[in-house]
C-alpha cells in the first residue's frame, strides 16, 4: 500500500479509537459545526473533522473507499500530489456544506467522516481512468464504468441534498468533495479554471 494512503488509514482509525475513549469531546472540538448547527465554527474544523467518524462501519467504508480508489492514484501521482487532492477536496466539501448545506438543513449537528476526501479521490479516478470498470460491494455482478458511476453518484446525492437535507448526511459535503476533486485534477493539468500552463 503506497504511504499518504496507508498513513491516513491508520490516522482515521487511531483517531476513532480515540473517539471512542474520550466520548463527545472531540466531536465537539473538531468536528464541522456550521452556521445553526448547535455547535462553535473554528477553522480548523475545515481538516480535522474528516478524521472523525460515528461508526466502525462509517470508518471502515471510508476507509475502503481510500484504499480501493486512492492507492492507485498515489501510485500514478506520487505523494504530493495525491495528498493535495485529498486534502482540497477535504476543504472544499466542507466550504460547500457550510455554504449551501446551511440553507437546506436545521440544526442538524456537526458533520464528520471522510467521505468529502473520498469523493474527491472518487473524481479523480473517474477523470484519470475513466473507463475503468467499479463493482459495487453488496452487488459485485453489477459493473460500471467509472465516470458512469461518478456521475450517477453525484447526481444521487444532488438530489438528496435536496430532498432529504436532515437525513443525516451531508449530502453538500460530498458534491463539494467531487468539485474539489475535480480542481485538483484540473490545477494539475493546467486546465479549467486556472487556464493552460
Amino acid at each position: 500500500m503506497p504511504p499518504i494512503t496507508y498513513t491516513l488509514i491508520l490516522l482515521n482509525a487511531l483517531i476513532y479509537a480515540l473517539e471512542v475513549v474520550t466520548g463527545p469531546e472531540i466531536v465537539r472540538v473538531f468536528g464541522l459545526w456550521p452556521p445553526g448547527s448547535g455547535g462553535a465554527f473554528h477553522v480548523w474544523q475545515l481538516v480535522t473533522y474528516s478524521f472523525l467518524h460515528g461508526s466502525l462501519l462509517h470508518l471502515g467504508f471510508n476507509m475502503f473507499a481510500v484504499w480501493m480508489f486512492g492507492a492507485e492514484l498515489e501510485q500514478r501521482w506520487g505523494e504530493l500530489r495525491y495528498l493535495s487532492t485529498y486534502l482540497l477536496s477535504v476543504v472544499v466539501a466542507a466550504m460547500t456544506q457550510i455554504a449551501v448545506g446551511s440553507l437546506f438543513t436545521h440544526g442538524s449537528g456537526p458533520v464528520i467522516g471522510a467521505s468529502g476526501g473520498v469523493f474527491g479521490l472518487l473524481m479523480a479516478y473517474a477523470m484519470y481512468f475513466p473507463n475503468r470498470v467499479v463493482s459495487l460491494v453488496f452487488l459485485p455482478f453489477i459493473r460500471i464504468p467509472a465516470r458512469t458511476f461518478v456521475l450517477g453518484y453525484g447526481a444521487i446525492e444532488l438530489f438528496l441534498g435536496f430532498t432529504n437535507p436532515d437525513g443525516g448526511i451531508a449530502h453538500f459535503a460530498h458534491i463539494g468533495g467531487l468539485f474539489g476533486g475535480w480542481l485538483a485534477v484540473q490545477y494539475f493539468r493546467g486546465r479549467g479554471l486556472f487556464g493552460g500552463r
